[in-house]
């Protein structure tokens, strides 16, 4: 005879967990009160140009929650609840779904700004995942078209546009390929600066 299945079951633990968080019934204060829970988490910018079945959705915010450890659903409801917020899921990919915030991978869709995503008490996705070789490659290529395009000159300036004006995988990759990225812009400089007869 099988063995029955009881409700003392322990739930699934995850140490990361998602919501959705709408503004119009949330505390005004979410963003103090996830600070105060001393969870890293992330925040979408206001998603308030999506659109499902020809109407646009309400206005919404998409949130991570990192735990240092595994975390029973219950415990994260309980802090979803308090926020008026969506009940949590199991999140399987934490770079997925912050890739989502700006629908970096559904050119379909609005593209919001990356730099309107809010990091709470220090959450930092490079802190997750790395960047694959392919992104990295991708992200190469389209660094060396800036380049070009600004005429820089120096990997000083470079390096400064990005501290202003690049994303945080923007600056890394920049600094992590000193060498192909100085290579490069000195020999531009050294081209523009050789007579021909």
């Amino acid at each position: 005879m099988g063995e029955k299945k009881t409700s003392k079951e322990s739930p699934e633990k995850k140490r990361h967990w998602c919501f959705v968080l709408y503004p119009e019934s949330a505390p005004v204060d979410w963003v103090d009160l996830l600070q105060k829970t001393g969870l890293l988490c992330a925040a979408s910018p206001l998603h308030d140009k999506d659109f499902e079945n020809d109407e646009i959705k309400k206005a919404h915010h998409h949130i991570i929650l990192s735990y240092p450890g595994p975390t029973t659903y219950n415990i994260v409801a309980s802090l979803t609840k308090s926020l008026n917020a969506t009940i949590p899921q199991k999140l399987e990919s934490v770079r997925g779904q912050y890739r989502y915030f700006s629908h970096k991978d559904s050119p379909d869709k609005y593209q919001y700004n990356e730099d309107e995503i809010i990091l709470i008490n220090g959450f930092n996705i490079g802190d997750f995942v790395e960047l694959t070789r392919s992104e990295v490659a991708i992200m190469k290529r389209r660094l060396q078209s800036l380049i070009i395009d600004l005429n820089l000159l120096e990997y000083s300036d470079f390096m400064d546009y990005m501290l202003e004006n690049g994303t945080n995988d923007e600056y890394d990759v920049g600094s992590n390929n000193t060498y192909f990225f100085d290579r490069y812009i000195s020999s531009r400089r050294n081209k523009g600066s050789i007579k021909t007869k």
